[in-house]
């Protein structure tokens, strides 16, 4: 991971914020809203929530604001005017890849769910902004070539997820990233193992989306919900690691934590275990790298460790989630597989969301996908979209033949 920069605090930070109004979007400005002599919003972006958006711009003033979707754009830009706002908007990914790469952005807080947000992150990367990476996507699709743009371009690259967020503040603070010279043994990679884990593997069949979004411990969108119930999202989060840490699948081992209070782990040579601890709580990793190397008030209450009473872990089970084992296959099998792997779960989640398949279905979707798309060497964007999209159109057949027999069982 490369940290090469800093910046000066008594210089207000411009601020681009990719997926403004999901989950990371919102506690992100409040972070920077709590502390408005340091950070100021350069421009905001949002899918296709208009007032959302809107409101957003209206209490933060930006230069600029993005709807990826141009219906909606024209839209804000008619509601921002009648507001008496000159905040210019933009539409697509063209505008997305633009306010990202602003000479007047320092950090660029990369939390669009999904593929979509890998074009604007990869011009954020190129144009050597510190990236605070909640969009696991683009090191999941595109790893190695990721990597490389930051690198190249003497960016920072900071991890917003709260387990690779909890093993960065684990390590010590240097620019060597290669484990071993530090003395790490292996990383603990937490999982809380979402709503599911205890719930008898033959019922899982009949569980609702409403079910699988109803996460024990944390507010999340709806798709990162349904990963977190599926494990897949500890499955990504393995991917990540490893290009975040230079690292391979075997260097890590995923623990099921349910209080979701130790956020991840890294053992030494000397038998020591560091923990990042806290409260269940994304403003936390958020103002980490809004500050780093500094702390800032984050507004997440303090951890009461008495009242934790207890913390349990236990290891992962591969039959109940066997989306989590793909993911660690796809990792080891190299090239555009991961790139196969996302995009096929972004075709099943979406029709379990839309109650098209059964939530098991996800995975025999993405394990199909898997089998019919063959993987190729990553080695271009280009490769990487060209598999992308034959992945998408192969699980979208599997999710038609699923759904048939789907409707059928249930009427």
């Amino acid at each position: 991971m490369s940290t090469t920069t800093t910046q000066n605090p008594a210089k207000r930070i411009g601020l681009t914020v990719l997926g403004a109004t999901g989950t990371i979007g919102v506690n992100t400005l409040d972070v920077a809203a709590r502390h408005p002599e340091r950070f100021k919003i350069i421009a905001l972006t949002a899918n296709c929530h208009v007032e959302r958006l809107y409101e957003q711009c209206v209490a933060h003033q930006p230069e600029f604001a993005v709807m990826a979707d141009a219906t909606a754009a024209e839209k804000l830009e008619q509601k921002l005017r009648n507001h008496g706002l000159n905040t210019e908007v933009l539409a697509g990914t063209g505008g997305l890849e633009h306010v990202a790469s602003l000479p007047q952005v320092h950090f660029v807080m990369a939390a669009i769910v999904g593929a979509a947000g890998l074009p604007p992150t990869l011009a954020a990367a190129r144009a050597g902004k510190r990236i605070l990476l909640a969009n696991k996507e683009a090191l999941v699709m595109s790893g190695q070539l990721f990597m490389d743009e930051v690198k190249t371009n003497n960016a920072e690259l900071l991890p917003i997820d709260s387990e690779h967020n909890a093993i960065f503040q684990c390590m010590p603070n240097t620019q060597n990233k290669n484990l071993n010279a530090l003395g790490i043994k292996r990383i603990l990679l937490t999982a809380s193992g979402g709503p599911f884990r205890d719930m008898p593997i033959e019922t899982l069949s009949q569980v609702t989306p409403e079910q699988a979004c109803a996460h024990p411990n944390w507010v999340m969108g709806r798709k990162i919900s349904v990963d977190s119930a599926t494990m897949m999202n500890k499955g990504l989060e393995v991917i990540e690691a490893c290009w975040l840490f230079n690292t391979s699948p075997a260097f890590i081992q995923v623990v099921v934590h349910p209080q979701s209070i130790i956020h991840s782990m890294v053992q030494y040579a000397d038998g020591s275990v560091l923990a990042q601890l806290g409260n269940p709580d994304m403003r936390t990793p958020i103002a980490h790298a809004l500050a780093w190397p500094e702390r800032i008030e984050a507004g997440v209450e303090n951890l009461d460790i008495f009242s934790v009473a207890h913390l349990d872990f236990s290891k992962p089970d591969f039959t109940r989630f066997p989306c989590l084992r793909l993911a660690m296959e796809a990792i080891e099998q190299g090239g555009t597989s991961s790139a196969i792997l996302n995009a096929a779960n972004e075709i099943a989640v979406q029709a379990f969301l839309d109650h098209k398949i059964a939530f098991t279905h996800i995975a025999s979707v993405i394990e199909q996908t898997l089998s019919s798309v063959s993987s190729t060497a990553a080695t271009s964007i280009e490769v990487i979209m060209r598999a992308d999209t034959a992945a998408r159109r192969c699980a979208q057949q599997l999710v038609e033949q699923h759904s048939s027999t789907f409707r059928g069982q249930v009427h």
